[in-house]
């Protein structure tokens, strides 16, 4: 077989680095493999798709890393991949926001097996990127289920819908038809304090990772069903990196990795019912228990009570998720048609109990664990594709269909103690309870209130559900002109039954110019719609700004809050894509470089916090217990421009075989525009704050680079990777900057292939135990967004971890 053509970006990162993997591949003829996505070409293969896909295989990359979570897995895998560990985050501790191309968590579609997967219910809020966006909860998926990973980083929106801005990721599943496959993980930090001891944590050893996966084929039927099953059970303990109180204090006495326990199990079942028609379904369940420390309560804070908590306490935010899809479909001919008909269900429950805290206002009366309610988000989807080949020039393939999706977003209330505010009667507090009756701090002076609700994580204080239904309909043609020349064009029709209606459209093309050399390109609009959580999220929450604890009202899209400030109706997102690049290869040396630009209108943020005073004196005195209140708004414009560029070079050395592989993304965003209405005059800098721009721009860093070294030889293998993140600048409460200066972690494993059965891995992640740069002003006052040292950026904050994975099969 000749391959004149290879365009899959080379991702070195697994025991046998990506070139490696497809050198290996083109041996087995296994590169004619179909790419799901990007195309519904049924005979496009990887080599020969106009826009970039990285093909990245789960199993291999697993191997030779400390990664359990597909989450992390492809943050040291793909550049421009970015997704952030989290602490003092709230619900984001056990949902890691993941981006593409430095753009928001909403704004990459999440696949499975090519259908559309369900977003997660949580809403990123406080000291996370994407601050104000929802997102894809790609944890969900067990790593020991999943085959291979495509990413599509180009604007799809006019292929597969809403929330395809920045690309597309699909997860393939396992479809392997026989035996049993095992994976047994364990992993820990060896906490080693860099400089002089900055960085104390409450062990030499934390972090204590245990991960196990069982994964089996078996055959159903004898003409070509099978079924494939995977259970894994994940369980992490804490990782508290806190500050030397020699050196200086911080409010957060736990701030680190929180505490989790998962529990998974999928399936993926395919089965011929008669000639030319094949049943499928797709069973995934996952549960995810996470305790995640809030701010520290000193023991003269507001929020807590001497009587109870002698020398204040930690609150534990114990979080719960569960997380269920079931697809099923149905594949036929219709008068030379391949048809797929399907509907993909999906549901996510996210509910939180705060222990180890206190509501306030009740005194020593108070229990010290709450029910604090939640949220949870359903989606189905029902649609059908239909694709031909057609004999016209070289070949033309059209595709077209159709979906219907519904969803609902509900808020799941609190018990009445998580969220009410008492008065010294023992009676909630209203807009009626005359203020001498409010519980005050004995002994301020002024007189300061007690916060009501639990402290660390305020309840739910409403219960209930929005729902709305989407139409959509789309064709997808691919013509190849002459052999070397191809060109596609789709379009997408989409209305929303609470927004409207919106077209888009691609046009992308693929020359190759000689058998080593082709050029691609495309250009895109595309959309988002804003989600269900943006428009009716609401909740009343208590934070720490500067070491003061103040009650924030996050007030909904569609509140009298947000109308008297002139804040106005959510709408949909808007962008347009360009990109443009190569590929070459010679056999031992590959490079893909493209380039790209993205234009987002009417981006939705959150805004700034707006002070009680700059509400008008009606709604004052409609709400007396907040100090501050901010919105969801499609409050900016942005343009981001960068590149991607992955090098890599194959070579015998010795009697086994070296690959070097560097890939790097070089990301540039700008805000361009401010969208702010006439109403909000002379607040522009409150509706959108130097601090939350800052936390906009910086959801990626300008600059990422992946160096991956491989050596095999025989059954030995040894695998180093060095990641550089670029500089990030965030602002801290008092406006001033807090600079991360670039930070390089280095990973290295070896590995040993006892038979071909029993495989070892041994290794390091972040070997030489590097930390973000620590934040030392004002630190004592709680500076930083997360009230810790440093802030969760890209790199991580938990230090060095060593490993073993032993990968079995039978």
């Amino acid at each position: 077989m000749k391959i004149k053509y290879i365009s899959i970006l080379l991702l070195g990162v697994s025991t046998l680095s990506y070139a490696q993997q497809v050198k290996d591949t083109l041996k087995e003829s296994k590169i004619d493999e179909v790419a799901i996505t990007g195309s519904r070409n049924k005979k496009r293969t990887v080599v020969n798709t106009p826009v970039p896909i990285d093909i990245i295989d789960i199993k291999q990359v697993s191997q030779s890393t400390g990664q359990v979570e597909i989450n992390q897995l492809l943050q040291f895998s793909a550049p421009s991949f970015n997704s952030n560990k989290q602490s003092g985050s709230d619900g984001a501790d056990a949902v890691d926001p993941a981006t593409l191309r430095g753009l928001g968590p909403d704004q990459t579609l999440l696949l499975l097996n090519g259908k559309r997967y369900h977003q997660s219910s949580l809403i990123n809020l406080f000291g996370t990127k994407g601050r104000g966006n929802t997102g894809y909860d790609m944890n969900t998926i067990p790593i020991g289920a999943i085959k291979r990973v495509e990413v599509l980083r180009d604007g799809a929106s006019a292929q597969y819908g809403s929330d395809a801005i920045a690309g597309v990721i699909n997860v393939i599943l396992n479809d392997r038809d026989k035996g049993f496959e095992g994976n047994a993980f364990y992993g820990m930090n060896l906490f080693k304090s860099p400089g002089n001891n900055d960085v104390v944590s409450d062990r030499k050893v934390d972090g204590n990772t245990f991960d196990f996966n069982g994964n089996l084929g078996t055959k159903i039927g004898s003409k070509g069903g099978f079924g494939n099953f995977t259970v894994e059970f994940v369980n992490k303990e804490y990782a508290i990196r806190n500050a030397n109180p020699d050196i200086y204090t911080s409010p957060r006495q736990r701030f680190g990795d929180a505490k989790a326990q998962n529990i998974y199990f999928f399936g993926n079942i395919e089965v011929p019912l008669s000639d030319g028609l094949k049943f499928y379904s797709r069973q995934g369940f996952s549960h995810r228990n996470t305790k995640a420390y809030a701010w520290t309560r000193t023991p003269d804070a507001d929020g807590n009570i001497p009587e109870v908590y002698p020398t204040g306490f930690n609150p534990i935010e114990n979080t719960s998720i569960t997380d269920f899809t079931f697809d099923n479909g149905l594949k036929f001919k219709v008068a030379d048609w391949d048809v797929d008909f399907y509907n993909a269900f999906g549901n996510n429950r996210f509910t939180y109990q705060i222990d180890h805290t206190i509501n306030a206002t009740l005194g020593v009366k108070s229990p010290t664990s709450f029910n604090a309610g939640g949220h949870s988000l359903l989606q189905n989807t029902t649609g059908f594709n239909a694709v031909k080949q057609f004999k016209v020039l070289e070949g033309l393939n059209i595709a077209f269909g159709s979906e219907f999706r519904y969803e609902k977003f509900d808020i799941i209330k609190g018990e009445e103690a998580s969220y009410a505010m008492y008065d010294i009667n023992g009676n909630v507090v209203t807009k009626d309870t005359p203020q001498n009756l409010w519980v005050t701090v004995p002994g301020s002076d002024p007189v300061r209130y007690r916060p009501g609700g639990s402290q660390g994580f305020p309840g739910y204080s409403i219960d209930f559900g929005k729902s709305r239904n989407n139409f959509a309909a789309y064709v997808d043609t691919e013509l190849d002109v002459t052999k070397n020349w191809m060109i596609s064009i789709a379009g997408r029709f989409e209305n929303y039954n609470d927004f409207g209606s919106t077209l888009n459209g691609k046009f992308a093309t693929r020359y190759a110019i000689t058998p080593q050399f082709a050029f691609r390109g495309s250009v895109s609009t595309g959309f988002r719609a804003p989600s269900l959580a943006q428009k009716y999220y609401s909740q009343q929450f208590t934070n720490f700004q500067g070491g003061q604890l103040v009650t924030i009202q996050l007030a909904s899209n569609d509140s009298k809050l947000a109308s008297s400030l002139g804040i106005p109706q959510l709408k949909q997102e808007t962008s347009v894509n360009g990109s443009a690049g190569f590929t070459f290869n010679t056999g031992k040396f590959t490079a893909t470089v493209d380039g790209y630009y993205i234009r987002v209108k009417d981006r939705i943020v959150l805004t700034g916090y707006f002070a009680q005073a700059d509400l008008p004196a009606d709604v004052q005195a409609e709400n007396p217990f907040i100090d501050q209140v901010q919105f969801f708004s499609n409050a900016i414009d942005t343009k981001t421009k960068g590149v991607d560029v992955i090098l890599s070079y194959t070579e015998n050395v010795g009697s086994g075989k070296l690959t070097a592989t560097l890939a790097g993304n070089y990301n540039d965003m700008e805000i361009t525009k401010v969208n702010t209405s006439e109403q909000l005059a002379g607040k522009e800098d409150i509706y959108l704050s130097a601090r939350e721009k800052a936390f906009i721009l910086a959801s990626a860093p300008k600059t990422k680079v992946n160096l991956n070294l491989n050596y095999r030889l025989n059954k030995f293998n040894v695998n180093l990777q060095m990641v550089r993140f670029d500089k990030v600048t965030l602002i801290g409460y008092d406006d001033s900057e807090q600079v991360y200066n670039p930070k390089v972690t280095t990973d290295l494993s070896f590995g040993y292939e006892f038979c071909k059965n029993l495989n070892l891995t041994l290794g390091s992640k972040n070997l030489f135990n590097r930390y973000p740069t620590l934040q030392t002003t004002h630190v004592s006052d709680g500076n930083t967004e997360a009230g810790g040292i440093f802030d969760p950026v890209q790199m991580g904050f938990a230090g060095r971890q060593v490993f073993a994975r032993l990968n079995f099969k039978f």
